[in-house]
């Protein structure tokens, strides 16, 4: 088993890469504040010439995730652009309007901005070609088995289903709440067809590349991705060739797991197939 090395600082690698791809929540923050030394370690790493690309399964065009990121308090000066799962999902479904598809979109009402100004009509589950599920009406309290009775409505229809945001959970303060990617799986074990967009899969990892080598000036820039979820930032990194720094303080700690140690972490990121170059509690300089 591969175990990480684990850093007390960004400082001991930053030379060793011209950008870096970053997770937004729980490596800049935990849903209700930043972590402490991380918008100082992005500043130093930027002022050395490096660039940083914010990559996130927000289900929500990159402005609206960054008025969000500006809101908890983090810096504009951490980070030099971003590309969310919600970017992506937009000009997909502005594809299927293009081919007279229709759309039923589920979720909550600060999701909007997902849908506006597309060629794509939305309409009622019945009138549907797809779904559009990118979140619970309400995370603080329902689970994916709270929509098992309409997955299995669209499954009767074989709908298929789109999801903007990959991750199963997400941290928000020291509570651990379910997404859009919980109740996707879920519909994936009913034998319903997904389609993920977003990290771990490759087609945002491709997007990110092309970004980031017209920001660095570089073909092949030397590229560092940074993330505490194992089954999205550290499996989609390694998928995609690109060496990866776990951030073991974030989703992992606050779901109790033991991230005190290489041999703990390894094992960790082994559970979920996958594993990561370097390892720290949180990102500081």
């Amino acid at each position: 088993m591969s175990l990480p090395q684990m850093l007390s600082g960004f400082s001991e690698i930053a030379a060793n890469y011209d950008a870096l791809i970053v997770d937004i929540w729980g490596v800049l923050h935990n849903g209700r504040a930043p972590f402490a030394g991380v918008d100082t370690a992005l500043k130093n790493y930027r002022e050395t010439g490096g660039k940083v690309l914010l990559l996130s399964n927000a289900p929500r065009p990159g402005p609206s995730a960054l008025k969000r990121l500006h809101a908890i308090g983090n810096s504009p000066d951490s980070y030099d652009d971003i590309l969310t799962s919600g970017d992506a999902v937009r000009a997909l479904m502005n594809e299927m309007g293009a081919q007279g598809q229709k759309i039923c979109h589920i979720g909550p009402d600060k999701d909007a901005d997902l849908m506006a100004d597309l060629a794509v009509e939305f309409v009622d589950e019945d009138a549907a070609d797809a779904i559009l599920f990118s979140g619970m009406y309400d995370d603080d309290e329902e689970t994916p088995d709270d929509y098992a009775d309409m997955l299995a409505r669209f499954r009767a229809r074989a709908l298929p289903l789109l999801c903007p945001n990959p991750d199963r959970t997400v941290m928000v303060g020291d509570k651990i709440i379910y997404c859009a990617g919980a109740v996707a799986e879920l519909y994936e074990d009913m034998g319903g067809t997904v389609t993920w967009v977003g990290k771990p899969y490759p087609t945002v990892y491709a997007r990110a590349r092309a970004q980031l080598s017209d920001m660095t000036g570089v073909d092949a820039p030397r590229l560092l991705a940074i993330g505490d979820g194992p089954k999205t930032d550290i499996l989609g990194a390694e998928a995609a060739g690109i060496d990866a720094l776990f951030i073991a303080g974030g989703l992992a700690a606050a779901s109790g797991a033991d991230v005190n140690s290489p041999d703990a972490i390894a094992a960790l990121l082994a559970d979920e197939n996958t594993k990561a170059r370097y390892a720290m509690r949180h990102l500081v300089w």
